[in-house]
């Protein structure tokens, strides 16, 4: 098939996705996730994380930007988390192993959990993989990143600090 006709396709595609995702805002409550840890079967939530900046990441093994990330989420996780952040890989894959494949390659540091049910995903309007949204202290989400660029991490940490520097009632 002619290159121009799937570029064009493409285009039409991602204008229908976007036109029909109702992501969430910045300055917007986070919607609250019923998550399951990989590999364990107790339930958590993300308001188990209120008080502290939380980076939401949604995430797939099929996704070779989301394996540029890791070491990126990792290193913020090392170096931030004892400021405040916690950091949540959300896997999209359908099947588990899949995504246990992709983290005996790329293994995280941080919390990685499934959206067994597909509604956080769909409560985030997740448009891209990977989709960040940092989530300040009262639970609000202050920036959504799509994608990931191994350039863009000195810009992603410059915010999550901004973040960890604010007192917990500035917003």
């Amino acid at each position: 098939m002619d290159p121009r006709i799937l570029v064009f396709l493409g285009a039409i595609l991602a204008f229908i996705v976007n036109s029909n995702a109702k992501g969430v805002e910045t300055g917007r409550a986070a919607p609250d996730c019923k998550l399951l840890p990989i590999g364990g079967t107790q339930r958590h939530d993300l308001q188990q994380y209120h008080g502290k900046v939380v980076y939401v990441d949604f995430w797939a093994s099929w996704c070779p930007p989301c394996a540029q990330s890791f070491p990126f989420m990792n290193q913020l996780h090392h170096q931030l988390a004892d400021w405040g952040l916690r950091i949540v890989g959300i896997n999209l894959d359908e099947k588990p192993d899949d995504a246990k494949d992709f983290l005996a390659k790329h293994p995280a540091d941080f919390a990685v959990v499934f959206d067994t049910e597909g509604n956080c995903r769909q409560n985030f309007g997740v448009k891209a993989m990977p989709s960040s949204y940092l989530v300040d202290r009262q639970g609000n989400i202050r920036h959504v990143h799509l994608g990931f660029r191994p350039g863009e991490a000195d810009q992603l940490r410059a915010r999550v600090e901004q973040l960890l520097a604010e007192s917990p009632s500035a917003h």
